[in-house]
């Protein structure tokens, strides 16, 4: 079991067919979305062409004026992230349809800011990472390194560095659904 935005998921282990499964995971996040009236063209799920791939697997759309955005990259291969991310999506849906969370805990749980993109792009080269990493690991070691370096205590210690590193952190923390 995984526990992910504060719910239990059981781990999705593909063992065959993972690029038609990939694709069915896909069509099902389609399908879910469809369900608020959206349209594929509000729906954004790049497929990774290697689903054997570590890779991460991620979604964006629009709803009720937002931009909702949800990735899983904690599996070893992206057709199993993108299993996640319908499993999750799925979920969070149940629990809307049964009045069980309201539309906007719904939206406070997928939304994001409209330029994320770019801010992740910017997180990754406050940390010094490659704008392309994908690995949590290596972005948290860069962070504990530099936050270090910067701290307001230390003796050519940076407020203001210290805090844009902070942030950086809790951007890709949050994108890689490390929290």
């Amino acid at each position: 079991m995984v526990t992910i935005k504060g719910h239990e998921f059981k781990e999705i282990k593909v063992r065959d067919s993972y690029n038609r499964r990939a694709l069915q995971y896909k069509n099902k996040i389609i399908t879910l979305l469809k369900n608020f009236g959206l349209t594929e063209d509000n729906i954004d799920i790049p497929l990774e062409g290697n689903t054997l791939k570590k890779a991460q697997a991620q979604v964006s759309w629009y709803l009720w004026d937002h931009h909702m955005f949800y990735s899983y990259n904690n599996s070893d291969k992206y057709v199993e992230n993108i299993a996640m991310v319908a499993q999750v999506i799925e979920h969070f849906i149940y629990l809307l349809s049964e009045g069980q969370i309201t539309q906007e805990e719904f939206i406070q749980e997928f939304k994001e800011d409209d330029d994320i993109i770019q801010q992740r792009k910017h997180a990754r080269e406050v940390l010094g990472v490659e704008e392309n990493e994908l690995d949590f690991d290596k972005m948290h070691k860069s962070y504990k390194e530099l936050s270090k370096a910067h701290h307001p205590d230390m003796p050519h210690g940076n407020t203001q560095k210290f805090q844009e590193i902070n942030r950086a952190h809790k951007i890709l923390k949050k994108e890689m659904n490390a929290m």
